[in-house]
């Protein structure tokens, strides 16, 4: 596996950090083992979602930000996909 395979697996897992964070966020949690996981991936994903929330309106109480903010993520593997597998 090259340094490229490594990056996408990154983004890959990336993503689903965030997925993660979109869900968990649905229950709001308080206290507890979920409430620290939200709080975790709440500080992994946050710097990157952020970005997203400023750039992107709400619809309603509805929150797309991390759909754009995913795919975005897709774009730029695509681009490093080519240029590490050309």
């Amino acid at each position: 596996m090259n340094a490229g395979d490594v990056l996408l697996k990154l983004i890959d897992f990336y993503e689903l950090l965030i997925i993660g964070y979109v869900i968990i966020s649905w229950f709001r949690p308080r206290t507890g083992l979920l409430a620290d996981a939200y709080a975790t991936l709440g500080t992994i994903t946050e710097p990157w979602l952020g970005i997203f929330r400023r750039i992107v309106p709400s619809i309603g109480m509805i929150d797309i930000s991390p759909i754009v903010a995913i795919i975005a993520l897709q774009l730029i593997q695509r681009v490093l996909a080519s240029v590490f597998f050309r």
